[in-house]
C-alpha cells in the first residue's frame, strides 16, 4: 500500500490509532516513503543509495510498538515483537539472535502464502466441489465406466447433486476422504549456528519416508473445507 501513500496520507492512517507522537509519525512516513522510491530506482542507482532503518527511543506506553505494528500493516510486511531479556549471547541460557530472525522469516512466509491462497481460492473451490461431487456420486467404472460418465443421465444426476450441496442439503451427509497422514517429526537437538543441518535432516527424512495415505469419514461441510485446501496446497505448489 505504500506504493499509493503520500507521506500525508500515512500520517493520516497512523492517526487513526495512534493519539499524539506527531512528530514521530511524520518522520516514519517520510522513511517509509524514502523506502518505497528507493525501491524505483535502477538496481545500478540502487546500490548507491543505502537505505536507513528506525530507531524509536522513549518510555514504555508512549507508542512506539504501536507505530511500528501499523507501519508494517501498511507496508504489507511481516511483524514480530520481541523482548530483549529473551536473548543473551550464543552458548548461554536462552534464545539466540538468529531465532529471533528465523520468526520473522516464518512470519514472512505465511503472509505470502495467504496472498497465494487468496489469488488461488477460486480455482480452487471450483476444483474441490467437482472433488467432492466425485465422492458424492463416484464416476462409472469398468469396461465402459468413461463412457457412462458422459452419459446424459450421470451428467444430470451430478447436477442434481451439484444443487443440493450449494442449497446446504447435504452438509451432514457423511463421505470417506482420502487424506495424507502427517509425516513424523524427527526431534534433532537444536545447536545455534546448526539450523541449516536440522532442515537437511528433516528434509532427508521427508525423502526416505514420504506421507501415506489413509481415508477419513467426515461431514460434506467439513469435506469440502478440507479439499479447499489440499487444492490450494496443490495450485501453490505448482507454481513454484
Amino acid at each position: 500500500m505504500e506504493d499509493t501513500l503520500t507521506p500525508r496520507q500515512i500520517v493520516e492512517e497512523l492517526n487513526k490509532y495512534i493519539i499524539g507522537q506527531e512528530e514521530a509519525k511524520k518522520m516514519v512516513a517520510i522513511a517509509l516513503r524514502n523506502r518505497w522510491r528507493r525501491k524505483q530506482l535502477d538496481p545500478e542507482l540502487r546500490d548507491e543509495v543505502a537505505p536507513k532503518n528506525i530507531i524509536m527511543i522513549g518510555p514504555t506506553g508512549v507508542g512506539k510498538t504501536e507505530i511500528a505494528r501499523r507501519l508494517a500493516k501498511l507496508a504489507g510486511s511481516p511483524f514480530i515483537k520481541v523482548e530483549a531479556s529473551k536473548f543473551t549471547e550464543v552458548g548461554y541460557v536462552g534464545r539466540d539472535v538468529e531465532s529471533m530472525v528465523r520468526d520473522l522469516m516464518d512470519i514472512g512466509v505465511n503472509m505470502v502464502r495467504q496472498e497465494e491462497m487468496e489469488r488461488v481460492k477460486e480455482k480452487a473451490k471450483k476444483l474441490a466441489e467437482e472433488a467432492l461431487l466425485d465422492l458424492l456420486l463416484p464416476k462409472p467404472s469398468g469396461a465402459f465406466g468413461r463412457r457412462d460418465a458422459q452419459s446424459s443421465d450421470y451428467l444430470n444426476t451430478r447436477e442434481k447433486i451439484r444443487q443440493l450441496w450449494r442449497e446446504g442439503k447435504l452438509d451432514d451427509r457423511i463421505v470417506e476422504v482420502e487424506v495424507e497422514r502427517p509425516m513424523v517429526q524427527v526431534g534433532v537437538m537444536s545447536i545455534p549456528g546448526m539450523e541449516d543441518m536440522e532442515f537437511q535432516i528433516q528434509e532427508a527424512i521427508s525423502r526416505m519416508f514420504p506421507k501415506k495415505k489413509k481415508t477419513r469419514k467426515m461431514k460434506v461441510k467439513e469435506a469440502y473445507e478440507y479439499l479447499v485446501q489440499r487444492e490450494s496446497d496443490r495450485l501453490i505448489d505448482q507454481d513454484k
